[in-house]
């Protein structure tokens, strides 16, 4: 890469340079906005081209793992050996691509983003050389989510793949899934999906549990957070041996009457 990149979208600056690029490149001191752009925006050039090893320190990538979204996709890239997490104390002030021909500083002001290139190839080296070794000695970060396409995968199969579908409809609509109180998180998705196909609160604890999303004790504390506020309903279905079962219902005619790409706005308007 050889001229600078400018425009207003991360994204597009990022796959720009990744466009152009072969081989390993390190992504040092990622800001969460660039950290994110990689996963969800830029896998498929990942995927065909090259491979990324992202150094960060351990705060930033917690804040940006903590969405489901970013989160998931993060670990289909590292589960298909494309991408590499560690962390460790990074002294580099600014955020950097370095690849086999260029070290591209990204800087991020108000709504334009700048990707501005060094090329001169002994300066590319000395960068590379050093971060080469920094990488080697950091410590590798513990990504806990499930890859998306085996959340999906288990879903269809063991639930149902309208349930799936409806999963990924609302994901779709979701700038980000993190729970804070203020939005929706994967477990709570995963009931509000599950109660919209009336399936038991046992199969999609269970289904959630085994994927790696969240243990039955999450899933039912959860279930009576969403029961209490209204969104859904229970009712028991009795079974050979043992207590009843309970079939998860949508528990407020707004989410009743909704499409599943309205159910994560209608349902995130009943919980503000």
């Amino acid at each position: 890469m050889d001229a600078n990149v400018l425009g207003t979208d991360m994204a597009h600056v990022l796959g720009s340079v990744l466009s152009e690029a072969t081989g390993t490149v390190y992504m040092i001191n990622p800001t969460q906005n660039l950290a994110k752009a990689l996963v969800t925006d830029c896998s498929d050039t990942l995927i065909s081209n090259t491979n990324v090893r992202l150094l960060s320190n351990e705060q930033l990538l917690k804040d940006v793992m903590d969405d489901f979204i970013v989160a998931s996709n993060a670990a289909e890239l590292v589960d298909s050996d494309v991408l590499t997490l560690r962390t460790g104390d990074i002294s580099e002030p600014n955020s950097l691509v370095v690849t086999t021909n260029s070290t591209v500083t990204i800087v991020q002001v108000n709504n334009r983003v700048a990707g501005m290139v060094a090329d001169d190839t002994e300066f590319v080296a000395d960068v590379r050389g050093l971060y080469e070794q920094t990488f080697e000695s950091a410590a590798s970060y513990p990504l806990r989510t499930p890859a998306i396409s085996s959340v999906r995968s288990t879903l269809a199969s063991e639930i149902g793949d309208e349930t799936r579908s409806d999963f990924d409809s609302m994901l779709t609509t979701l700038q980000t899934a993190r729970g804070d109180g203020k939005g929706l998180n994967e477990v709570t998705i995963s009931l509000l999906v599950a109660a919209k196909n009336n399936v038991l609160l046992y199969d999609i604890s269970k289904w959630g549990e085994d994927v790696g999303i969240a243990s039955k004790a999450t899933f039912s504390r959860t279930k009576t957070e969403l029961e209490e506020s209204g969104l859904i309903d229970t009712e028991k279905v009795p079974i050979d041996v043992g207590r009843p079962r309970l079939r998860l219902k949508l528990g407020h005619n707004r989410l009743v009457s909704a499409s599943s790409d309205q159910l994560a706005g209608v349902a995130k308007n009943l919980l503000a």
